[in-house]
């Protein structure tokens, strides 16, 4: 792939790579546009070995997923929205957030789950497409799928 068409790729997924990556952060914007930076340099770094098979957002979004994984301060998981809550405080950008208590629910799941319901739900992956970005079996993203609804629903009193 050639840088020209890295940008092309890039500037079409941009917002996407920025949403999904928001959402695991639960709504924190500074950690997201990190991991953003940094998934998009590794992206680029290992561009020479993408074939174009029409699945780049795929592929970037899986890159993107391993660096959310490995950038373990990103987001903790909170044992309750109350303590997530407590945690970026009243005053915190992100308490004017439209979709605050969702994104302080999803703080309280752990990271797998947590990335299946942001890849199903607010990226409208498949479960095929899940397990493949999260390098997990599908039976395991049905799992967390089911896991983190259930948490979702009890947590946001659904």
């Amino acid at each position: 792939m050639t840088r020209e068409e890295f940008i092309t790729h890039v500037e079409r997924e941009q917002e996407a790579l920025r949403g999904f990556l928001l959402a695991l952060c639960c709504g924190n914007k500074d950690d997201a546009n990190d991991l953003a930076q940094d998934a998009l340099v590794k992206a680029y770094l290992s561009s020479a070995g993408y074939q174009d098979k029409g699945k780049f957002r795929s592929w970037l979004f899986k890159i993107a997923h391993n660096t959310f994984l490995n950038h373990k301060a990103s987001c903790r998981t909170m044992e309750s929205i109350e303590a997530a809550r407590t945690l970026i405080g009243n005053t915190s950008a992100e308490s004017s957030f439209a979709h605050q208590d969702l994104y302080l629910a999803l703080r309280t799941l752990p990271p797998k789950e947590r990335s299946s319901i942001t890849l199903f739900y607010l990226n409208g992956y498949s479960i095929k497409e899940i397990a493949t970005i999260t390098e997990s079996s599908e039976d395991a993203v049905k799992q967390q799928l089911s896991r983190g609804r259930n948490k979702l629903k009890e947590r946001l009193k659904i």
